[in-house]
C-alpha cells in the first residue's frame, strides 16, 4: 500500500516528547548486525585491510580489484559486521576445489568445492582489542554450516597468527603453497560439521537476496571483551 493511499486510514498521532536528533540517529540503525557484504562495501573494506596490514606485512591479502572480483562473484561467502551503519570488521571467502591450496586459490572461485578459502579478516584499527576478531570469525563458522556441499575451511596465514587461529578451532596443515614475495605462509584446517541442522533452518538465510542479520546475543557481548 502506498503512503498516500494509507493516509486517509491514519489516526492523527499526538506529538510526542522531544527527542533530541542525536538519540533519533541511533535508533534508526541496528547496534550491531552481521550481513554479506557486496560491491559497494568494496572500497571501506579495501581501506581497513590496507591500514592493518600494510603496516604488518606490507602486502594486502586482496587488492580493490580483487576485493570486487570476489563480491561480485560469491558475495554469499562474505561477512560483515556492522555497527550503527558502519563497518568495523569483514571476511571475505570463496569456494575452493582442493584439499589444499595453491596460487589459484587466491584469484578463482569454485561454486561446486567442498572447501571455503578464507582470504582475509580484518578489524578497523578503532574496534581492535575488543574480541571482534574471534566472534566475528565464529560467526561465519557457524554460517558456513548453511552449505551442504562445505566440508572444511581453509586459510593461510604468517607464524605470528597462529595462535590465534588456533583458538578459534582451526588446525595447522603445514607450509602453505603458496608464496609473495619473501613471505611464507602457513596453511591452517577447521573441519565443518553439523550441516543436517543447519539446513534444516536454512531457509531463512539465502543470499544475496535475503540479507543475514544476526544481532548480537549475551554470549557474543561475554566474549567481546
Amino acid at each position: 500500500m502506498s503512503v498516500i493511499g494509507a493516509l486517509p486510514f491514519i489516526k492523527p498521532m499526538l506529538p510526542g516528547p522531544s527527542v533530541s536528533p542525536g538519540i533519533q540517529r541511533r535508533h534508526t540503525l541496528p547496534a550491531s548486525e552481521f550481513r554479506p557484504l557486496n560491491t559497494q562495501d568494496a572500497i571501506s573494506v579495501f581501506e581497513i585491510e590496507r591500514e592493518a596490514f600494510i603496516s604488518v606485512s606490507g602486502e594486502c591479502p586482496l587488492h580493490l580489484d580483487e576485493v570486487r572480483h570476489f563480491l561480485t562473484l560469491c558475495p554469499e561467502l562474505s561477512m560483515g559486521w556492522i555497527e550503527e551503519g558502519r563497518l568495523v570488521a569483514f571476511i571475505i571467502g570463496s569456494l575452493w576445489d582442493q584439499d589444499r591450496l595453491s596460487t589459484d586459490a587466491l584469484t578463482l572461485h569454485k561454486p561446486r568445492g567442498s572447501t571455503a578459502h578464507i582470504h582475509v579478516l580484518a578489524v578497523h584499527r578503532t574496534f581492535r582489542q575488543q574480541g571482534k576478531g574471534p566472534i566475528l570469525m565464529w560467526r561465519y563458522l557457524q554460517y558456513l554450516r548453511c552449505f551442504p556441499n562445505v566440508r572444511r575451511a581453509l586459510l593461510m596465514c604468517e607464524e605470528f597468527l597462529i595462535p590465534f587461529y588456533r583458538k578459534s578451532g582451526f588446525k595447522v596443515l603445514g607450509r602453505c603453497a603458496i608464496t609473495v614475495g619473501p613471505l611464507t605462509f602457513t596453511e591452517m584446517l577447521y573441519p565443518i560439521s553439523g550441516h543436517a541442522y543447519m539446513r534444516r533452518n536454512s531457509e531463512a538465510i539465502r543470499f544475496p537476496q535475503h540479507p543475514l542479520t544476526l544481532p548480537l546475543t549475551k554470549t557474543d557481548e561475554q566474549a567481546d571483551v
